[in-house]
């Protein structure tokens, strides 16, 4: 399994979605585990972002169609970083 943090700006619909229905970020989160992918960390954020969550997927294309899956919706856009553990990164080095 791969390692990605993936940052998400809420859209003005996603706002109001959030304000409306704060819980409604627990039910995309079912979502997203249901596209294969699992939800280490996930914290909400102050500045450029207003999420950043550290996901753990089998390979790039699964993380991609949840990326595009929840674009397509309108209410978030995405940023996502492929990532390593520090432990992977030095072994890589050896």
């Amino acid at each position: 399994m791969s390692l990605y943090i993936m940052m998400s700006t809420l859209t003005d619909e996603g706002r109001k979605t959030v304000k409306a229905n704060p819980h409604r970020i627990k039910e995309v989160n079912k979502e997203v585990e249901a596209m294969g992918v699992k939800i280490i960390a996930q914290y909400v954020t102050l500045g450029q972002y207003d999420f950043m969550n550290i996901l753990e997927a089998p390979n790039n294309e699964v993380i991609a169609k949840v990326a595009i899956e929840l674009g397509s919706r309108g209410t978030l856009q995405t940023s996502t970083l492929s990532a390593l553990t520090l432990d992977d990164f030095i072994k890589a080095l050896k």
